[in-house]
């Protein structure tokens, strides 16, 4: 209870919610449409409510809803809702110089609450890749921002379901929410590339059944972006690190090491 409140009082805390506030009304919008859509699907309020908590992720929701209601098969639902999520992937292995000294339940609850618009706004701060004392309690107040962003509209957007007319365009409000969601990650071009080639696979790949455009498009962003990260390293010049002769590289030394940004240089010992 003490390690909390020193989190909730802690400053950086309150700078990671004032980084969420302008991007809460987007994941507001994309959380009710998602809410109701699930029980517009057929999903019934419980289990519509006990995916929102669980699953808790917008993007492979809106994405497996379509197959749902139309019956695809499990192994279909479960290949998109992976595939969608892939980019979390790519999330761990960059938190990892971040929070790899944490325990493991906080890395587990970190792997829960983490987001899209988290991480941006988390690398937008803190862009050099080791810990601070301040990254812990700024995530936190990211983290806990977004998640009743998400939460309190979806719910609600579930229970009021039945009452909401269709006729409103909550859809387009979602592609709207969406876009601008997609907008705030777009920060270098890696990820423009990404984007567009995401976009132009989803497009040719449209008449294939069950929406697996949505599979092709993102395999074909996934592989651009790795190959774009493996030629930036390769054209990356690593720092030359002297180490004296009989001293252990520290934990976030190693991890830059294997990251290739650094080349340690061993001194040797003479008689």
């Amino acid at each position: 209870m003490s390690a909390l409140q020193a989190t909730l009082r802690h400053p950086a805390y309150r700078l990671g919610v004032t980084d969420m506030i302008g991007t809460a009304v987007g994941v507001g919008a994309w959380g009710l449409v998602t809410g109701v859509a699930m029980v517009k699907s057929g999903m019934s309020a419980p289990m519509a409510v006990f995916m929102s908590l669980i699953v808790y992720a917008g993007s492979a929701q809106l994405a497996v809803i379509p197959l749902l209601a139309v019956g695809a098969p499990l192994w279909v639902i479960w290949l998109t809702a992976s595939c969608v999520n892939l980019r979390f992937v790519i999330f761990s292995n960059m938190w990892r110089s971040y929070f790899a000294h944490l325990p493991l339940r906080q890395r587990l609850s970190i792997g829960y609450f983490s987001g899209d618009v988290i991480f941006v706004a988390f690398m937008k701060r803190y862009p050099e890749a080791r810990p601070e004392p301040n990254q812990v309690p700024y995530f936190w107040g990211a983290a806990s921002t977004n998640w009743l962003a998400w939460q309190v509209p979806s719910i609600a957007g579930i229970l009021l379901a039945n009452v909401v007319p269709l006729s409103w365009g909550l859809g387009f409000a979602g592609v709207l929410a969406l876009l601008g969601v997609l907008l705030s990650m777009l920060f270098d071009r890696a990820t423009w590339l990404a984007a567009g080639v995401a976009a132009t696979a989803a497009i040719a790949a449209f008449a294939l059944p069950l929406k697996l455009n949505i599979l092709v498009a993102i395999a074909a962003a996934v592989t651009v972006g790795l190959l774009i990260e493996a030629v930036d390293r390769r054209r990356r010049h690593p720092e030359v690190v002297l180490v004296p002769a009989d001293s252990v590289l520290p934990p976030e030394e190693r991890q830059r090491v294997e990251a290739g940004d650094e080349v340690p240089l061993r001194e040797e010992r003479h008689p």
